[in-house]
């Protein structure tokens, strides 16, 4: 059993699970930190455990080409190569159709993708992303899809859902046996692909479902229609991954409507730049108004940095260039999107959501 469903709100499509991975039990709702070069940016980690994370998402491609494939296999994985004790999802590749646009070619055997490190070409076919995730041996992997940008004509909507669908049978094919895969359902805003899309995963009997392709740039009560539409039609006894998002309160969101794991850049990424986010919302610690506040980040946070550090000195850190700042700042920001979470799981716990 991947996945154990717990409680499931009266008041809401919320739910309590857990995951039963190789490195151990996740509780659901679950945050997972991007450590997308096999590091939380800034964070040892023996932080990210200290927080209490279990789970975090590596990506394939960028770690296929920067140590490579036989740096982790002589290793023994990733897991070994990194000291990562705990649970690690491997993102396949396809948002990289996305991200890196005129980088990236698509034809139906795969994804050619230039490299950002030395212009080098690479061929990302279903049959290669799972070989390259199988010598990764993370507890989860993740199909190949096709993620089309917004807005996408129907026509590319189209072809993606059925390169989308072919890889993930591809991908099912070349996986070690008894290990887990993750599918992803594509079909950009159209519900009637991303209701076939979606149907026609389930039949495949993969061990959970990401909805992919949302966040990249279309309006949010699109983002909101799709998550709905999907999550109503995925199976109750599978985990649902929402992949890329997001705010705290988006995460509430989507927990309601029945969404289980969630992976962002948020939390690093503004921890690395000086926003902090706190009980009262996002607060900007190099701005002036924190030169003489000696409060801590967040008055109701009982994390290392709030008990040990103040608003005014992590904004001297930022402004005199020191890294501590943001490993400080970020490790806040992760603390407070772990509790926040278990918040959330506790109040489903009590159907007060």
């Amino acid at each position: 059993m991947v996945f154990e469903l717990l409680k499931h709100s009266t008041k809401s499509r919320a739910r309590v699970g857990r995951l039963h991975l190789p490195h151990g039990v996740v509780d659901t709702p679950v945050f997972m930190p991007v450590a997308t070069q096999a590091t939380v940016k800034g964070q040892p980690f023996r932080f990210i455990t200290e927080i209490g994370y279990r789970l975090i998402v590596n990506n394939a491609y960028h770690l296929y080409l920067r140590p490579g494939t036989d740096i982790i296999k002589q290793a023994g994985g990733l897991h070994k190569f990194t000291g990562w004790q705990h649970n690690i999802l491997t993102d396949s590749g396809g948002y990289q159709v996305f991200s890196m646009g005129e980088l990236v070619k698509i034809d139906p055997d795969g994804i050619t993708v230039r490299s950002h490190l030395d212009g080098s070409y690479h061929k990302l076919t279903p049959q290669k992303v799972m070989e390259i995730q199988n010598i990764f041996a993370p507890d989860i992997k993740m199909v190949l899809d096709d993620c089309p940008p917004w807005p996408a004509t129907r026509e590319r909507a189209e072809e993606s859902v059925d390169r989308t669908l072919r890889w993930a049978t591809i991908c099912k094919q070349h996986n070690i046996s008894d290990t887990i895969l993750f599918a992803i359902v594509q079909g950009s805003t159209y519900l009637d692909l991303r209701e076939l899309c979606t149907k026609e995963l389930i039949k495949l009997n993969f061990d959970g479902y990401a909805i992919g392709g949302v966040s990249v740039g279309e309006p949010r009560e699109f983002t909101l229609e799709v998550v709905q539409f999907v999550a109503n039609l995925l199976p109750k006894d599978k985990p649902r991954y929402l992949m890329g998002v997001g705010t705290p309160e988006e995460l509430l969101e989507y927990i309601k409507l029945g969404i289980d794991m969630f992976d962002c850049v948020l939390p690093t990424r503004y921890g690395r730049t000086g926003t902090a986010f706190t009980s009262e919302g996002k607060i900007v610690l190099r701005h002036s108004e924190y030169k003489n506040d000696f409060n801590p980040i967040d008055p109701t946070c009982d994390c290392y940095v709030c008990k040990n550090y103040t608003r005014a000195y992590i904004r001297h850190l930022f402004n005199a260039d020191e890294m501590l700042g943001p490993i400080l700042l970020t490790y806040h920001n992760l603390y407070f999107y772990k509790r926040w979470v278990d918040r959330i799981r506790d109040m489903i716990l009590d159907d007060a959501i």
